[in-house]
C-alpha cells in the first residue's frame, strides 16, 4: 500500500514470557518521535465509527491496545504528492503497530471485532479545551471517498 505523505507505521515487538508480556509503544529516541503532549484513550464498541477529524498542528500516535479497528486516514492536502489517497490499517490484537498520523490528514476509526476496542493516542500538543485544535466533518455525509461499510468478499 502507497502511505499518504508523512504517515509513518512502526511495527510493535511483543515479549511474551511466562509471567505476561510486554510492548514498548514510543520512546524519545525512536525515529517517530516528535515530541510529547499528552497520552490518552479512547474506546469504541462493535461496529461503532468515530470519524473524520484533522488537526492543523497535532501529529498523533494511535496504539490500538486491545481489540481490533479499521483506522482510516484521508490525504486532502491540496499542496500533497498523496492529495485524494486513502489509507486503511487493521491494528490491534492481532497486529500490534504505531501509526503516526501526520497534521492536517483526516482521520477515524471503526471498531471491527466483537468486543470493545482501545486506542491509546500520544499527540504532540496538549488539549485546549478554550481552543481546540480539531477540525471535524460527519462520518457518513461528507467529501471524503470513503464508506466505512464491511467489505464482504
Amino acid at each position: 500500500m502507497k502511505l499518504i505523505s508523512g504517515v509513518r507505521i512502526k511495527q510493535l515487538r511483543v515479549l511474551p514470557d511466562e509471567r505476561g508480556r510486554l510492548m514498548e509503544i514510543l520512546r524519545c529516541d525512536d525515529e517517530l518521535f516528535v515530541k510529547f503532549g499528552q497520552a490518552y484513550i479512547t474506546t469504541a464498541y462493535p461496529g461503532v465509527v468515530k470519524a473524520w477529524h484533522f488537526h492543523r498542528r497535532q501529529i498523533d500516535h494511535f496504539v490500538v491496545l486491545h481489540g481490533m479497528m479499521k483506522i482510516v486516514l484521508y490525504d486532502a492536502r491540496n499542496d500533497s504528492p498523496t492529495h485524494g489517497l486513502i489509507n486503511e490499517f487493521f491494528m490491534g490484537d492481532h497486529n500490534p503497530q504505531l501509526l503516526q498520523i501526520p497534521n492536517l490528514v483526516y482521520h477515524g476509526f471503526k471498531c471491527i471485532g466483537e468486543t470493545e476496542a482501545m486506542v491509546l493516542n500520544l499527540p504532540t500538543e496538549v488539549y485546549d479545551y478554550s481552543n481546540p485544535d480539531e477540525y471535524r466533518v460527519d462520518p457518513h455525509k461528507n467529501d471524503i471517498p470513503y464508506h466505512w461499510d464491511r467489505k464482504d468478499g
